[in-house]
């Protein structure tokens, strides 16, 4: 049995966590100008420095707009936010995403993941192939969902990197958080061996060369994650 070291959060993640669930959860409005730095330090009983420095990241994330010599207003995120921003929505769903979430991202991910198979397959060598099948034979081996989905995640994440664009694999590990918990996810409610198949079904149609039958799988595989027998919404 082991243990890992515990790290207590910084005041600035504190901060910045109770906010970020206020205005998620519309206790904040959107719109709503908040009161001076001073003001909210001094309630909170915490500095000004972290108030100052944890407004800056939350106008980061899209949840703050700073007005100068205005204040700082509550954004709309559904509108200014980043994949960050999603990761927060999680964090106040108890590490869940809701229904419209979710079919965002599979849809999201059929572009993405045709896209790089169409790219990768024009250029892909033999050994790269191979090292794509060692993720995975690791999917198959992987004795819990997460390990399952780290290594799906891997391949696919190999796969942007292979089609050679620049810009596709930033996007994929932007979208880390969300894709690990989707597939987790998946694992959980159809199985590990759910998750080896289509991976190995479109590992083999990279194999082939076969672009077209490679994105059909994609369309297919994921659209039954979205409104057939697959679903994984919460």
């Amino acid at each position: 049995m082991e243990f890992v070291k515990l790290s207590a959060p910084t005041l600035k993640e504190l901060f910045m966590q109770t906010m970020e669930h206020r205005i998620i959860s519309g206790e904040i409005k959107v719109g709503e100008k908040l009161p001076p730095e001073r003001e909210i330090a001094s309630a909170m009983q915490i500095s000004r420095a972290v108030v100052n420095s944890g407004i800056t990241e939350l106008a980061r994330k899209g949840f703050i707009m700073i007005k100068p010599r205005v204040g700082a207003f509550v954004a709309d995120f559904r509108r200014t936010g980043t994949l960050e921003t999603l990761v927060s929505i999680m964090s106040y769903n108890g590490g869940v995403m809701r229904y419209e979430e979710v079919r965002s991202i599979l849809e999201i991910r059929v572009a993405l993941d045709s896209l790089a198979v169409e790219l990768a397959i024009e250029k892909i060598t033999d050994e790269e192939i191979a090292h794509l099948e060692e993720y995975i034979e690791q999917i198959k081996t992987a004795s819990e969902p997460e390990a399952a989905s780290k290594y799906a995640y891997l391949f696919q994440h190999e796969l942007a990197v292979l089609s050679g664009n620049t810009i596709l694999p930033l996007i994929f590990y932007s979208f880390q958080t969300p894709i690990l918990a989707l597939w987790n996810r998946f694992c959980i409610l159809h199985g590990i061996e759910s998750l080896y198949k289509n991976n190995t079904v479109l590992c083999s149609y990279i194999k082939k060369r076969d672009a077209q039958s490679a994105k059909r799988w994609i369309s297919s595989s994921i659209q039954d994650t979205i409104t057939g027998n697959r679903q994984i919404y919460y």
